[in-house]
């Protein structure tokens, strides 16, 4: 058999010296009784929908790993550079587009002689 276990000793702790003016009155908070403390219960409330989403989005955020190239998209512009931006882009664009629809007017002016050329008929096109 095994040996009994040693018994530990009790350190009894030094209490406090109190004082004899302040009587001890303990709170009853039963029924009928003291009025119960204020809780917290901000964790029960029904949150407006996009307090929700704000708050798990948030936690999804620290929770799932995001490949950098999707990451990209979370980090946006604030308004004022966005609108700087696009007036850039604009300059840019314009001068884009100008060139193209040269392009393209040209390419159908070109088409439209060849059509002429080829279209020695005197019958119409439409039937």
């Amino acid at each position: 058999m095994a040996p009994y276990p040693l018994k530990k000793q009790v350190v009894e702790k030094k209490k406090k010296p109190e004082n004899p003016l302040i009587e001890k009155n303990p709170r009853n908070f039963g029924i009928g009784a003291d009025i119960q403390p204020k809780r917290d219960l901000g964790r029960y409330v029904r949150w407006p929908k996009y307090v929700r989403i704000q708050r798990q989005r948030a936690i999804l955020k620290k929770r799932l790993k995001v490949p950098p190239s999707i990451n990209q998209f979370t980090k946006t512009l604030d308004k004022n550079t966005g609108n700087k931006t696009t007036q850039k882009k604009k300059n840019y664009y314009s001068l884009y587009f100008l060139k193209k629809k040269k392009k393209k007017k040209k390419k159908r002016t070109q088409s439209f002689k060849k059509k002429k050329k080829n279209s020695s008929s005197t019958f119409p096109f439409n039937v």
